[in-house]
């Protein structure tokens, strides 16, 4: 599926939700599909755990 397929559905998909369910469905279902994004990225290897939670650089402790 391309990428501008995905994008279609999901933008159809948030319409529903916006059109049907009110505001706050439509923020339910973007939360949702970006926990969905961010998981499949996951799963196939583009992102790694340490991304998230790695240690910032030093740059902030010489500051102070």
């Amino acid at each position: 599926m391309s990428m501008a397929v995905a994008g279609l559905l999901a933008g159809m998909a948030l319409g529903f939700a916006g059109y049907f369910g009110g505001f706050g469905a439509f923020i339910l279902v973007a939360a949702l599909g970006a926990i969905g994004f961010v998981a499949g990225r996951f799963l196939d290897g583009d992102l790694e755990s340490g991304e998230f939670f790695r240690p910032r650089s030093g740059d902030r402790d010489r500051r102070r």
